[in-house]
């Protein structure tokens, strides 16, 4: 059993820059894709980016390519979002999860982490 821990959401003024975490822990290393989602209130979760093993890498909305960056660290079993840019827009619960490969859709992904807040103050 894989579980996923994010850290690091929380208030910043529109242009400011944020950077998530998500640590997983259960295996020694968790070799899966690991991905971003984001949800804002009443609004379907939407996929923000995702990254395998080798650092390969796929983004969702146009809207966060070029803001954001996905990045991991294979030796801490931790992936990193890079937000910079923010906009009101971004406001979101940010969630990390997991799967075998690389998706898009959410229902695809079998770990899930508990979501932490990012709010960005315009």
């Amino acid at each position: 059993q894989v579980q996923l821990v994010e850290s690091g959401g929380g208030l910043v003024e529109a242009g400011g820059s944020m950077r998530l975490s998500c640590a997983a822990s259960g295996p020694t290393y968790y070799s899966g894709t690991m991905g971003w989602f984001r949800q804002a209130p009443g609004k379907e979760r939407e996929f923000v980016a995702a990254i395998n093993w080798s650092g390969g890498s796929m983004y969702g909305t146009d809207s966060v390519k070029g803001r954001f960056t996905i990045s991991r660290d294979n030796a801490k079993n931790t992936v990193y979002l890079q937000m910079n840019g923010l906009k009101p827009e971004d406001i979101a619960v940010y969630y990390c999860a997991g799967a075998s490969r690389m998706y898009r859709t959410p229902a695809m992904y079998e770990y899930w982490g508990q979501g932490t807040q990012v709010t960005v103050s315009s």
